[in-house]
């Protein structure tokens, strides 16, 4: 595997600071703030790796939030989810918190900016909230309900708090300027009224925090050091810092923010993926299509692949795209070390060994690489399954493997010359017929002799049937179009075969991943049964990126 080099980031450059700014005794804190609406996807591997990684290297804390501040869209499901997820990764966090958890005193907090004079309760509808705001060439005007006194305004609030008024009819704002250049900055929304259940509070609240003053309130009171996120908040950092300035929080952590992940043909928005759920396009948020850390798991990447990918990738602060190919390279990279091989046939057609009788066992390699795993016997039969791509009729001169008086090595047993064919109704090739060298046995002593092709095969008699589930990328190649989603499903993101394996295979446990000699990379699925063993193709052998790279 590719070592990663030893290096820093602007971030650990501006913690590194920090540290010797502030002296001894001062403990990096960081956080991971998922909504749970939804499961975790790749592009939050970056920031889990982030926010961990501070942790780790500076012998800091870091705590896992839930950022359940929008009761109409969460769920504890998402919750469960979010944190098995965190804990496949690896990651530890110091304490799991909700946003839920700071209502009370994030509510004491709105009334204290109130008795300063800069929040106040204003009855403009939504249109109106908006079109005063003004543009980004025009400045805001002030709304007629910004002069109201202290007093009434916090009698306003404890009555939208006491659930006095109905949903949309007011809102709380911050007032801070309705002409800053930051549109952020014009009187934001900092607490609505919203009737909704929520998942942990039942109907206790029927008004709730804005994120953008909740969230700054949060990370004070669990002191949190270095509040890092993606770049769409840079906007938003003025805001954060006002709130931690005007309410009397018990620390004053900093915002700092990093591009966030991109990868070609990966829909990176828990918005859309959800919608592919609904929608019934995939089979759920783990369908192994999908690029949530659940789907990933299921289809076999590893918890070092997807942190190594993203070690790799870096910490930037622009807007940047990684190719799909490097993903899929990091994790044949540590595949190719851990995988056991097997072979398996997922598109079989019969070879029969005319001139063989009886049935014997042969040895073959656990791992190419690493003689120390050992080998393990397998079946070997006249009759046997090959894949159908293996043999041709009527070969291109560089066709290397069997045709009509062509030589190939069983991969592990004997040298076989093609003899003749059989075709169905339809032209197909139904059977191949060949003869074995006897002195050729794989190990035999003077079995030496050359031919270029090597095939896996399994026994007829002793394979067990397969189905496997070959992926591919969700979305087709156009990305940087202006197309929806919807509109770029790939018809073939999912091919399914049956065919067949070796015993070995059919007896490993749900979620072992092996490399099917010649075929790729497969992780043995959940919907596996006695009678029929299931498969994903987690990633080809063939790495089209690294070639690109030389």
């Amino acid at each position: 595997m590719t070592e990663i080099p030893e290096s820093s980031n602007f971030i650990e450059e501006k913690v590194e600071a920090d540290i010797a700014a502030h002296g001894p005794g001062y403990t990096v804190c960081t956080r991971f703030p998922p909504e749970p609406n939804g499961y975790l996807h790749i592009g939050h591997v970056r920031a889990l790796s982030i926010d961990f990684g501070i942790k780790e290297k500076y012998n800091g804390r870091c705590n896992l939030r839930m950022d359940d501040t929008n009761p109409a869209k969460e769920d504890m499901h998402y919750v469960q989810a979010i944190c098995r997820d965190v804990e496949w990764l690896g990651y530890k966090w110091d304490r799991l918190t909700f946003g839920s958890d700071y209502y009370d005193v994030t509510y004491q907090f709105a009334q204290e900016l109130i008795q300063k004079g800069l929040a106040y309760v204003c009855d403009l509808s939504p249109e109106q909230i908006k079109e005063y705001r003004g543009t980004l060439t025009t400045p805001g005007k002030n709304s007629p309900y910004r002069d109201r006194t202290p007093e009434e305004n916090l009698d306003l609030f404890r009555r939208m708090r006491a659930g006095e008024f109905p949903d949309g009819s007011r809102v709380l704002r911050a007032k801070i300027d309705m002409a800053s250049p930051n549109i952020n900055m014009r009187d934001p929304i900092i607490y609505r009224i919203l009737r909704a259940d929520h998942y942990r509070t039942g109907d206790k609240w029927c008004i709730y925090p804005m994120y953008d003053f909740a969230h700054p309130i949060q990370d004070a009171m669990e002191g949190v050091t270095h509040s890092l996120c993606s770049l769409e908040f840079e906007d938003h950092r003025p805001l954060y810092n006002w709130v931690i300035q005007n309410v009397s929080v018990p620390s004053r952590p900093e915002q700092t923010e990093f591009a966030r992940l991109n990868i070609t043909r990966t829909i990176m928005s828990k918005r859309y993926l959800k919608k592919l759920v609904e929608q019934g396009v995939v089979s759920g948020w783990d369908d192994p299509r999908m690029p949530t850390i659940a789907g990933l798991r299921r289809r076999g990447y590893t918890p070092e692949a997807l942190k190594n990918f993203c070690a790799r990738c870096g910490v930037a602060k622009v807007f940047s795209v990684i190719e799909a190919g490097f993903l899929e390279h990091c994790v044949r990279e540590d595949l190719n070390e851990k995988a056991l091989r097997r072979m398996a046939v997922i598109d079989p057609v019969r070879l029969v060994i005319t001139n063989y009788t009886g049935e014997q066992t042969v040895s073959v390699e656990n791992h190419n690489a690493k003689e120390e795993l050992g080998k393990r016997e397998v079946l070997f039969t006249k009759e046997l399954y090959i894949e159908r791509e293996d043999f041709m009729a009527d070969p291109p001169a560089k066709f290397f493997r069997l045709a009509p008086g062509r030589e190939v090595r069983l991969k592990g047993a004997y040298i076989i010359k093609c003899t003749g064919y059989d075709t169905d109704e339809q032209g197909n090739v139904s059977c191949v017929y060949a003869e074995y060298d006897p002195q050729s046995l794989s190990g035999m002593e003077g079995a030496n002799r050359k031919v270029k092709g090597t095939l896996h095969w399994v026994s007829a008699r002793a394979a067990v049937p397969a189905e496997f589930r070959l992926y591919d990328y969700l979305l087709d190649d156009r990305d940087g179009q202006d197309l929806d989603f919807s509109q770029r499903i790939n018809p073939d993101s999912l091919v399914v075969r049956q065919g067949w394996c070796e015993p070995a295979l059919a007896e490993a446990e749900v979620g072992d991943t092996f490399q099917f000699v010649r075929m790729g990379y497969f992780r043995k699925d959940e919907d596996s049964t006695p009678e029929k063993a299931v498969f994903n193709r987690v990633v080809g052998l063939k790495d089209s990126w690294a070639k690109a790279q030389r």
